[in-house]
């Protein structure tokens, strides 16, 4: 059997698959290196995710792990796998970014570009093996363009400033029960305030019919695609010929929900669009078929 896991801020999704074609799959909190110590991570494995596959590892050995996570860059991957590693004790553990989890479930063993829009965000240049180039996204403080909790932040921001009308600003704060008060104690006090911002940015998914908001989200995407998609097909101004061809993929709640705005962002800006995924649990299990192998 094997365990597949694509992790980002706010939640992870598992898949256990075995050698005769079954899977199973879980939902649990997020696992992010970049915010969560060893042991809170080893923690959040044992109370969440044991109890859901416990039952299920009698049908064979566990032999590998696929962990792609957020925030499990090459300094910050290692406390993952100690964390996994102390709970499966006899598994082979591979942790990666979760760039090359979105890469690998879009694109497989094509060429592309591969994109993130879900809690955060993050983008690549895939040359059907491996990253060859990623324009940092350096968080929803600096950057994140096209995440849910840059797209709250902005909402947030653009309420509370009184730039989306009255009715607006109402209806935000009445629909999730909220003062501002509790909105800078969440964002300034508590922990996680990028999932926080993330949760409110739900609110457009109900007012995609108004104007305003289909003007925020057109504004939202274009600068993912200026400060990050564009630099792939450029350089110094001139086309890149080996890259100008290539389909722009999606992955993550943002882009799935959102993706006829999207999809018109990419079209005026003259790109290819490729797939758009929830998540890329399903093209990460048919990508690591090979690895299955029976075992008793």
């Amino acid at each position: 059997m094997i365990l597949i896991a694509d992790s980002g801020s706010t939640k992870a999704h598992w898949c256990l698959m075995t050698a005769n074609g079954q899977h199973s799959e879980f939902m649990t909190d997020g696992i992010n290196p970049m915010f969560q110590t060893c042991v809170a991570m080893q923690n959040s494995i044992s109370n969440h995710l044991l109890p859901e596959i416990g039952s299920l590892l009698w049908a064979g050995k566990l032999t590998h792990i696929f962990f792609y996570g957020a925030g499990c860059t090459p300094e910050k991957a290692p406390f993952v796998q100690k964390a996994l590693q102390a709970i499966f004790k006899d598994a082979e553990i591979d942790v990666a970014s979760d760039m090359l989890g979105a890469a690998r479930g879009l694109l497989g063993n094509e060429k592309g570009v591969a994109c993130i829009l879900g809690t955060g965000s993050g983008s690549c240049l895939y040359d059907g093996e491996v990253i060859k180039w990623c324009v940092p996204s350096l968080g929803y403080i600096l950057g994140d363009e096209g995440s849910a909790a840059t797209l709250g932040r902005r909402l947030v921001g653009d309420a509370l400033k009184n730039q989306l009308g009255a009715d607006l600003k109402e209806a935000f704060l009445t629909e999730n029960n909220l003062t501002q008060a509790d909105i800078l104690e969440q964002v300034y006090r508590q922990p996680f305030p990028n999932r926080f911002l993330a949760n409110l940015a739900r609110f457009c998914s109900n007012h995609l019919d108004d104007e305003r908001i289909h003007d925020l989200l057109y504004d939202h995407f274009s600068q993912f695609i200026t400060r990050n998609v564009q630099q792939y097909y450029e350089e110094d101004g001139v086309e890149l010929s080996e890259t100008i061809n290539l389909p722009v993929g999606f992955v993550g709640s943002v882009a799935y929900f959102y993706k006829d705005i999207l999809a018109e962002v990419l079209s005026d800006y003259g790109f290819q669009l490729g797939k758009i995924m929830r998540d890329p649990i399903p093209g990460l299990m048919e990508f690591h078929k090979k690895d299955l192998v029976p075992t008793t």
